[in-house]
C-alpha cells in the first residue's frame, strides 16, 4: 500500500489534487481541509489511503496523518463508504468530530450531507471508544483547542484595548460551554460582553 505521495502540486481543486513525484501525476481524493491546507503550495507531501474495487482503483488524499486515521475509521461504520467519509471530513475538522462522537452530539453529525440521524447514531456507537484509544485522551485535544483559540482571542482583544483580567474572565465563560467557537466567533461574542 502507498503510505504517502510527495511531490509537485500540478493541479488543486477543492475535491482533487494531482501531485506529481517521479513524472507520473496521481490523481488524489481530498477533503475541504486537505484542500485549504494546499492551497498557495507548490509542493506537498500527503498521507494516502488507496481504495481499490474491482471498477477502480482510487487514492484519497490528506494532509495529516490524523484526517486519514479518523477516514479509516469513519469508513469502517457500516454505511458510511469513503465518498461519505471524506464528506464528513469536509464539514467537520478531525477535533470537532471527535468532540461531537464523545459528547454523543448526534445532531453535528446529521447536518452533514448525506448523514441521517440513524447514520450519525451508529457512527457515535461504533467510534467511541475507538476514538479514545486513537488519541489516548480527548480531553487533552480539547483543552489544546480551548488553550489556542482563547490565546488567538485574547491577544486579539488586547490589541482593541481591552486588559488582561475581564478578557480572560468573558473567555473563560464563552469557552465554558461546548462546542468550542472558533477565533472570529469567540472575539464577536467578548466584545459584545466587554
Amino acid at each position: 500500500m502507498i503510505d504517502y505521495i510527495k511531490g509537485k502540486i500540478t493541479e488543486l481543486t477543492p475535491t482533487s489534487a494531482i501531485i506529481e513525484t517521479g513524472g507520473i501525476g496521481y490523481f488524489t481524493h481530498i477533503s475541504l481541509s486537505t484542500y485549504s491546507l494546499l492551497e498557495n503550495k507548490d509542493t506537498a507531501q500527503i498521507y494516502v489511503y488507496e481504495a481499490i474495487r474491482e471498477d477502480a482503483h482510487l487514492l484519497f488524499g490528506f494532509f495529516t496523518k490524523e484526517e486519514r486515521e479518523m477516514f479509516l475509521l469513519l469508513i469502517s461504520v457500516s454505511g458510511i463508504g469513503a465518498n461519505t467519509a471524506r464528506m464528513i471530513l469536509s464539514s467537520l475538522s478531525v477535533p470537532e468530530l471527535q468532540q461531537a462522537i464523545a459528547q454523543d452530539n448526534a445532531t453535528i453529525l446529521k447536518n452533514v450531507k448525506g448523514i441521517g440521524l440513524k447514520t450519525a447514531q451508529r457512527l457515535i456507537i461504533d467510534l467511541k471508544d475507538k476514538i479514545g484509544r486513537l488519541t489516548g485522551d480527548i480531553k487533552s485535544i480539547e483543552n489544546s483547542t480551548y488553550s489556542s483559540v482563547k490565546q488567538e482571542a485574547a491577544s486579539a482583544l488586547v490589541m482593541l484595548g481591552f486588559q488582561s483580567a475581564p478578557i480572560n474572565k468573558v473567555l473563560d465563560k464563552i469557552f465554558s460551554g461546548a462546542p468550542y467557537p472558533t477565533v472570529e466567533q469567540a472575539i464577536k461574542q467578548a466584545l459584545k460582553m466587554l
